[in-house]
Order: C-alpha cells, then structure tokens, then sequence
C-alpha cells in the first residue's frame, strides 16, 4: 500500500513537472514567433511597392499642383528663374508650365486702369491754382520685364504721382488764370501731350487724360465775382445813359414836331379862316361818337362839348362884321 502511495505521488508529480515545463516554453515560442527583426524585414520585403507608389502619387500631385498655373484674361505674366533671373518671355491668358521652385510666374494686369490726381501750383499771374487730372494708364506689354526690374509690379503709384505733379506745374505756369478757364481745351491738350512723353520714359501707356476740376482761392473768386458785378454796373450805367440820350432826341424831334405843326395850322388860319371850323367839326363829330358809346345818360349844354356848330359860324360872321 505504502509503495502504490509513493508511484502516486512521483506520477503527480512528473506531471506537475511537465505542465510547469509546457508554461515556460510558450513565452519563449511566442517570442520567436514574434520577432521585431523579423517583423521588419517582412514589412520591408511587402511594403517597398508601396512605399514606391505612395511616393509616386505625392510627387505627381506636387508637379501637377505647382507646375501649371493659370494667367487670367487682361493679364500677362512672365517668369523669374532662381539661376538667370527675370525672363525676356511674356505669356498671355491661358494655361501654362513652369519647373517647380526653380521657377514661379509674375502676373501684370495690362489693362486701362484711372488714376485721380490733385495739384495745387501757381498760375503766371501769381494766382494759386487747384487742378485735379484724371490718367487712363497702363504698362507696355512689351516692356514687362524691364518694368519689374526697374519698378516692380507697383510701378503706377511710384511714377505717376511724382511725373503728373510735374507737368501741372510746368504747364499751369504759362498760363493767367483766365486764360486757364477761357483755353481749358488747349491747356488739357498740351498737359496731354507733355505727360504721355513723360510716361513712356518710364514704358508707360495713357490711353486718356483729362482736367476733371479747376478751381480757384476764395479771394480770386469773390475778386472775378466783384468785376462781374462793377462791369454789370457799368453796362447798365452805359445803357441808362444811350436811354437818356434817346430820350432827349425824341423830345427834341417832339417839339420841332409840334412847332411846325403850330406854324403849319397858324399859316393855315391865316390863308383860310375856315380852317378852325373844320377842326371844331371834327372835333365836335368824335364828341358825338364817344357819348352815343356811352352807356350814361346826360344833358350837358352845346358850347361845353363844342357841338353849337351855328354858333360858331355865327360868331365868325359878327367878327368879320366888326371888322
């Protein structure tokens, strides 16, 4: 019994023994199964076809999205290269191909853009003069390049202002202040002429130029005003007198008119005595007509209204008997 015991035990444990052995080997397959060397050559044996074309795809997305760039309508562009600098070459609208980093485009807008200036400068008679000018301007296609090197893409507000001021100065000068209102034409056409030279030296364009405003200080104007009204005045003062002096004459004439009339009915009395009885009948006649007119109703006595015609020719024959 004692030695069925013992085998008992020694087989419990032999297997305790075997099972202790089988839990310490499996970490240590596990570890060979998992092997970070080997992981890493198999991912590098599998994933370089990948890695390739992943690389592939970034470096053509790269070139397709900084290779080609767009110019748009009314604009020109040209090229500056990181070894040779600003190219001779100007592009116009459209789709176009560069080396990326080596290169990369400059766009100019080349269309007519205005530009607004003020001025105030002094006239040849000392007077101080506001003038605002108003330049259609834009660059020359052809001379793209140099305008960068030399002015960059804001050339516009580095020349204009400097050279418009300059010709405003130059031509208001010759000019008085009146001549500057009544010649407004010739005073634009000559500041045309002047800054379009001007601007060219620079490979400027102006389409247009024109004086917008024109104005004077408030002592010039309330001056030009005063003259206004004093030459008014004198006007009106010259008419009154040219009216008096008509007047004159017409009661001048007037009264050789009503001399003569007076000798000419004196002589007419004398040469015919029936003559004031023709004129008292014809007197006597429109008397008659302006009351049978009337609408009134009156009795008024013959000799008041000259209608005793008989007595009238009765007294003419008692002078004639006296006499």
């Amino acid at each position: 019994h004692e030695r069925g015991g013992l085998e008992h035990s020694a087989a419990t444990r032999a297997r305790q023994g075997r099972r202790a052995g089988a839990r310490a080997g499996a970490p240590s397959a596990m570890a060979g199964r998992f092997d970070p060397s080997k992981l890493l050559s198999t991912i590098a044996q599998r994933g370089t076809p990948l890695l390739a074309g992943a690389g592939v795809l970034v470096g053509g997305g790269y070139l397709a999205n900084n290779a080609i760039y767009t110019v748009d309508a009314g604009h020109i562009s040209i090229k500056y290269h990181r070894l040779s600098g600003v190219g001779s070459s100007t592009f116009r609208e459209g789709v176009h191909f560069m080396f990326p980093w080596l290169e990369r485009p400059i766009v100019f807008d080349v269309r007519a853009r205005p530009h607004t200036m003020t001025s105030l400068t002094g006239s040849r008679d000392l007077q101080m003069v506001s003038i605002s000018l108003r330049a259609l301007c834009r660059p020359d296609p052809a001379k793209l390049p140099e305008i960068y090197r030399m002015l960059g893409r804001d050339y516009d507000e580095k020349v204009l202002p400097s050279i418009i001021n300059e010709v405003l100065k130059s031509v208001v000068a010759q000019y008085n202040a009146s001549q500057l209102i009544m010649q407004r034409e010739l005073v634009s056409k000559m500041i045309r002429q002047r800054l379009v030279q001007r601007a060219a030296d620079f490979n400027i364009l102006l389409d247009d130029v024109s004086i917008t405003h024109l104005s004077f200080s408030s002592e010039y104007e309330k001056a030009v005003e005063q003259k206004q009204v004093a030459q008014q005045q004198a006007e009106r003062a010259r008419y009154l007198v040219l009216k008096a002096q008509e007047e004159k004459k017409r009661t001048i004439i007037h009264a050789e008119g009503e001399m003569k009339s007076a000798e000419m009915i004196g002589d007419a009395i004398k040469q015919n005595p029936g003559f004031v009885e023709l004129r008292r009948i014809g007197v006597a006649k429109e008397i008659s007509q302006l009351l049978s007119k009337s609408n009134n109703r009156m009795v008024l006595s013959t000799e008041s209204l000259l209608l005793n015609l008989m007595g009238g020719s009765q007294d003419a024959g008692q002078q004639k008997g006296k006499k």
